[in-house]
């Protein structure tokens, strides 16, 4: 399956001026990150982003630049507001307490498989919506 490219940022939580959200669309920049605003001290980022069409996802590869957890949910633009969205992939730990303490190993990419995500999610769920909570 070929990757779905991302259509344009619905929401976010915050950003660094010098490294904003739209820095997510740019696939062809990979090195430049998505950072929450350095006054920012809640500890968690969410961004939610529309993919250009509803697709089935068995994979997800995602660009680490020292998150410590990911969670991955996602939807459909046509459902209520208040419809929760699906988890696809439950809280997973991109970096352990050490590396984190420590400001090692905080950048690389992790890859997920069908084994990864949640199967809960089937066809009349999937949807061409996800958001993201680091």
């Amino acid at each position: 399956m070929a990757p779905v490219k991302i259509s344009h940022v619905v929401s976010f939580s915050s950003q660094d001026p010098r490294y904003p959200v739209q820095n997510l669309l740019n696939p062809d920049n990979p090195r430049r990150p998505w950072l929450s605003c350095p006054q920012d001290k809640s500890g968690q980022l969410k961004v939610e982003l529309q993919l250009e069409r509803a697709v089935p996802i068995g994979y997800i590869d995602v660009g680490n630049c020292g998150c410590a957890f990911l969670q991955i949910d996602v939807g459909r633009s046509s459902w209520p507001v208040d419809r929760a969205f699906v988890t696809l992939l439950p809280a997973t730990m991109l970096m352990s307490l050490t590396d984190s303490k420590q400001g090692k190993n905080h950048s690389g990419v992790r890859m997920f498989k069908d084994d990864a995500v949640a199967h809960a999610c089937n066809p009349s769920t999937l949807g061409d919506r996800g958001r993201w909570i680091i």
